[in-house]
């Protein structure tokens, strides 16, 4: 690697491509071989590569609403879009090995997805980020950005401090824990969530008794069907952020955006195929005042919760991912719904509800 290479930020980077592309004459110097490499590319390619369109069939996007004490809302949404990892890899920046430099956490939403490069690399079991934009993610919960705490409505600084670190909780227990990730019940996670908002209650029972469409647990917690297929090694990339402000009644209302991405292969002894997962969820928790909302101490209640999923399955509610390998995507048909990057977190997950809104079969333009 050219040690010049990990001094170089995202924004000169880009910039560079951009000059390079374009061939100006003020493009600035070269940082390294491998900017050589891409200029070169830029200069012989008429545009990026060309998009693969995912085999496989997308559940389309539904809403949920529940209430409880205080009338908030909640709002549900699971868009699977299948991928080919043997087919869309390479594409990212940088590779697992390769020594890229590590992403700092994201503090805003980015204007912009990931950028692209030409080299082509398969994940393997060694390197399961291979490819993949996330090697320079950080890992668990190291890689979601934290706010400073601030006195805000009912609470104080160190009480603000508190609802932040349980609300992180939520997210390791929810989508991070390797028992819950193994097919566990997410009880830790659920704990968390405030008994006496009825509705939700009532959808987790269902969700774990009976998953459907309408009751699907994969839209808080991730869970793969241990039986079938395993996450590989200890680590699951993240990139995301929490917020939060005054909501109703004085609450703190905390928002937390993260993309997990999460690298599998099937459980049969020897298999080395390894997929990705990639799972964007959005989930506004509402830290309350207990002399306004009937609720129990150190919990919150749901305000919405919103999950995009690439290859976690489709139209197969069982409660777990079902990720696609090389024969299933063999026998699977055609995507023709939009494209969707499911690296690209500048659009808001709002955006991306009335995106997929009504969309056939997804696109994954990335694995």
């Amino acid at each position: 690697m050219d040690k010049g290479e990990g001094s170089i930020s995202d924004e000169e980077w880009e910039r560079f491509l951009r000059d390079a592309e374009a061939g100006g004459e003020g493009a600035p110097e070269e940082p390294s071989a491998r900017a050589r490499m891409v200029a070169r590319r830029l200069r012989e390619e008429s545009g990026p590569p060309e998009p693969w369109r995912s085999q496989g069939p997308v559940r389309r996007p539904r809403g949920r609403k529940v209430g409880y004490a205080v009338g908030l809302v909640v709002a549900g949404l699971l868009v699977v879009v299948a991928l080919d990892p043997g087919r869309v890899v390479g594409w990212f920046g940088g590779g697992e090995g390769g020594g890229s430099t590590p992403l700092g956490v994201e503090s805003e939403r980015p204007g912009q997805a990931p950028p692209t490069d030409a080299a082509s690399q398969l994940p393997t079991l060694e390197q399961p980020f291979r490819g993949s934009p996330a090697v320079r993610w950080g890992d668990g919960a190291a890689g979601i950005g934290m706010p400073d705490a601030r006195a805000t409505g009912w609470m104080s600084k160190g009480q603000v401090a508190e609802a932040l670190e349980k609300s992180l909780d939520f997210l390791v227990a929810s989508s991070l824990d390797s028992g819950v990730l193994g097919g566990g019940r997410p009880d830790d996670a659920i704990a968390l969530l405030n008994p006496h908002q009825a509705d939700v209650q009532d959808y987790l029972a269902t969700a774990f008794r009976a998953p459907s469409r309408e009751d699907d647990p994969l839209l808080l917690f991730s869970r793969f069907e241990k039986a079938d297929v395993r996450v590989v090694g200890d680590v699951v990339k993240t990139r995301g952020r929490v917020s939060y402000r005054e909501g109703k009644r004085g609450a703190v209302e905390v928002t937390t955006d993260v993309t997990y991405v999460y690298p599998v292969v099937r459980a049969a002894a020897g298999s080395d195929e390894v997929v990705r997962t990639i799972v964007r969820r959005e989930v506004v928790m509402s830290w309350d005042d207990p002399a306004k909302v009937v609720i129990e101490p150190g919990t919150f209640s749901l305000v919405s919760y919103k999950a995009d999923t690439t290859n976690g399955g489709c139209d197969t509610y069982t409660g777990y991912f079902t990720p696609e390998f090389s024969a299933e995507r063999a026998a699977s048909g055609s995507g023709d719904g939009p494209e969707v990057d499911p690296y690209d977190r500048s659009t808001s997950m709002d955006a991306r509800m009335r995106e997929a809104d009504d969309a056939g079969c997804g696109t994954a333009t990335r694995s």
